[in-house]
């Protein structure tokens, strides 16, 4: 296998592995100041690194793939879900059926609204982030990689806040407001912080990659 598909397959496994993630934790809301925001957002710097790393050395087609691959399997897990909600719990289950179904139930809506949400904000970030090299000639990194994130990251965090706790009535509209604002400046913040971070991945990635030149 060649150095660059091992690249992918790393960076793969950590963007599905942390989308997933995202989905199973996201039901709890968490409070930092006067901020809310749903711990989904936590595993989510690694889904944007790797997302914008994956724009860089695998462009359109290959995040696009990725993202339709971590649809399935967030649907996937959707199904497994709603299938493990049906079974009863046994009587000495440390965890009743009512706990169970009050996390996993809740994270149903959060899959549903994250489906949507994700689809749309990585197909805008995928064209944010070319445009954005295109009139670049390749340069100022940070500006594609912070760029493409700022604009689809406040679809993102509006529609997949929107769905999964506003519309089935879990918040009020004021705190579906503040949550929405609260994980977009989280994610926003976190993409500017990540930026040196991206520069040295950058750095490491190109020397592993001229590795494999050197090999042949």
């Amino acid at each position: 296998m060649s150095r660059k598909n091992k690249l992918y397959l790393l960076l793969a496994g950590f963007f599905i592995t942390n989308a997933i993630l995202g989905e199973l934790i996201g039901s709890k809301l968490i409070q930092i100041g006067p901020f809310v925001m749903s711990m989904g957002v936590l595993p989510w710097p690694i889904v944007l690194i790797a997302t914008d790393l994956i724009n860089e050395y695998f462009g359109k087609d290959g995040i696009k793939k990725l993202t339709f691959i971590t649809v399935g399997l967030i649907v996937y897990a959707f199904v497994v879900l709603t299938l493990a909600m049906q079974v009863p719990a046994a009587s000495f289950s440390p965890v009743s059926a009512e706990q169970f179904n009050a996390v996993f139930g809740q994270s149903q809506w959060i899959i549903v609204g994250s489906i949507i949400a994700f689809l749309m904000s990585q197909f805008v970030d995928v064209y944010v982030f070319s445009y954005f090299l295109q009139k670049t000639n390749g340069k100022y990194l940070w500006l594609r990689a912070s760029g493409s994130t700022a604009i689809s990251q406040l679809m993102d965090s509006f529609c997949i806040v929107g769905i999964a706790f506003w519309l089935p009535g879990k918040v009020q509209t004021s705190e579906f407001l503040n949550v929405a604002f609260s994980n977009y400046s989280y994610k926003f913040l976190i993409a500017v912080a990540a930026t040196p971070v991206i520069y040295i991945a950058h750095y490491y990635v190109d020397k592993y990659l001229a590795g494999e030149e050197l090999e042949k």
